[in-house]
């Protein structure tokens, strides 16, 4: 297939793009004519006078002066990013992620009325586990695309037949390739909702769930909800802060007494989070209208906006193209502004909060895995408290808040322990 969708040319491609203006390819609420639970294939093709249309902005971008200090302290330095956008402007190459993507089975579906995108590969091995993944902000597809041959074939990375899963990867709404609601509503419990039906609709009886970052709240929100055939649930980003602690970070008051040493670590590091890197979901979940016309315009913007996350955690620990390929899907499917809705969606709520997740409320299996450069290290003690089936918990010596990204081979073997114990013979 050229176009990319099965229902979308090259001609409706651009049709659709002009709906939204040169830098949207989808109209805002994508919806098939089709409601009966069809699934069709789907494959991108950007043409290329819209890549032609990016480089231009990206090479006439308006610098602001340089900051005032030596540090990031003020945000993204002027030197790093002009670094950056330059080489997006020159040298980056889009084809090779889309290359990357459509090296994988995709797929739309609608579902409460939305166009899903998503990836589906099955294993070749017999009885394997399914499992849906969610990625989070400002994440896309594009996380985890290096766990799929780990996971869908272990045998080729050092794990066993036994341990096979088919792999189903959804854009969320709002985010990458599926569809841009018109209407409020779709948060995390929405979004569970229709991860539940598409698991049903691809005929799984029985299956697990993953997620980081949004993903979290989500795979949580299916397992408060447990819908037939959910056996559990694993999580990167576990909201384990406990109310109390949860307070006084609200507060900015200090530490609480009697804390052990990784929970005062723990502390620490989410203070510091709250006090100076939260900016950006501050700013999206009481305006992410406001905001979004910056990101929308400015190519430039948009890549501060994303390359800043948690003080340029994506700098870190990511390749500069790995952060390109993301920020050009978001330029491309025209997302960031719907997607900061989602944060709005929640009220701001923290992903991290135990009380605000209603973790207590989760009674299907949980396991968690710790990588040491994400937001904080969540201490077995607050997950003990905050999930009550735990059931494997694992902190790793490498890896931060893009794991599937960053450590794919570690992240698939983590996935295999954690659901080991979840399998059953057929």
């Amino acid at each position: 297939m050229s176009a990319i969708s099965s229902s979308l040319s090259r001609r409706g491609f651009l049709a659709s793009s002009a709906a939204v203006g040169a830098a949207g390819l989808f109209p805002a609420a994508a919806r098939a004519a089709s409601q009966d639970g069809a699934i069709r294939p789907f494959r991108i093709d950007v043409p290329e006078e819209v890549l032609v249309d990016l480089r231009r902005r990206v090479l006439a971008t308006r610098w602001p002066d340089r900051e005032t200090v030596g540090d990031r302290s003020q945000g993204v330095r002027l030197a790093k990013l002009q670094e950056l956008v330059r080489y997006w402007g020159t040298d980056y190459d889009w084809r090779k992620a889309e290359a990357k993507l459509n090296a994988y089975p995709q797929f739309m579906t609608t579902i409460d009325g939305l166009d899903i995108h998503f990836i589906h590969v099955r294993s070749r091995h017999p009885n394997a586990l399914p499992l849906i993944i969610t990625h989070g902000w400002p994440g896309s597809v594009l996380e985890q695309l290096k766990v799929i041959e780990p996971l869908t074939d272990p045998t080729a990375h050092g794990g066993r037949a036994d341990d096979a899963f088919d792999v189903v990867i959804p854009s969320m709404p709002c985010y990458g390739f599926s569809a841009r609601p018109t209407e409020t509503g779709w948060g995390p419990d929405r979004i569970a909702r229709a991860w539940a039906e598409l698991m049903k609709r691809l005929g799984y009886a029985r299956y697990v769930a993953q997620g980081g970052d949004w993903g979290a709240p989500v795979s949580s929100a299916m397992a408060r909800q447990a819908p037939a055939g959910l056996l559990g649930i694993h999580i990167n980003l576990p909201a384990a802060v406990p109310p109390d602690v949860a307070a006084v970070l609200a507060g900015g008051g200090p530490a609480p007494a009697g804390l052990s040493e990784k929970e005062r670590a723990a502390f620490d590091s989410l203070d510091t989070f709250y006090k100076k890197y939260r900016a950006y979901a501050a700013m999206m979940g009481t305006r992410p209208q406001t905001i979004g016309y910056a990101l929308t315009d400015s190519p430039a913007g948009l890549a501060a906006w994303m390359y800043d996350y948690n003080n340029g955690e994506p700098e870190r620990l990511l390749t500069r193209d790995e952060m390109l390929d993301d920020i050009t899907l978001y330029w491309l499917t025209n997302t960031a502004t719907s997607s900061a809705r989602l944060y709005w969606e929640t009220s701001g709520q923290s992903v991290l909060l135990a009380a605000a997740q209603k973790t207590a409320e989760i009674l299907l299996p949980v396991a968690i895995t710790v990588f040491p450069e994400e937001i904080y290290r969540a201490p077995e003690t607050w997950a003990r408290r905050a999930y009550r089936n735990l059931i494997y918990f694992h902190e790793v010596d490498k890896g931060g808040h893009f794991a599937a990204w960053e450590q794919p081979e570690l992240f698939s073997a983590e996935l295999r322990a954690a659901f080991r114990s979840l399998r059953q013979p057929i």
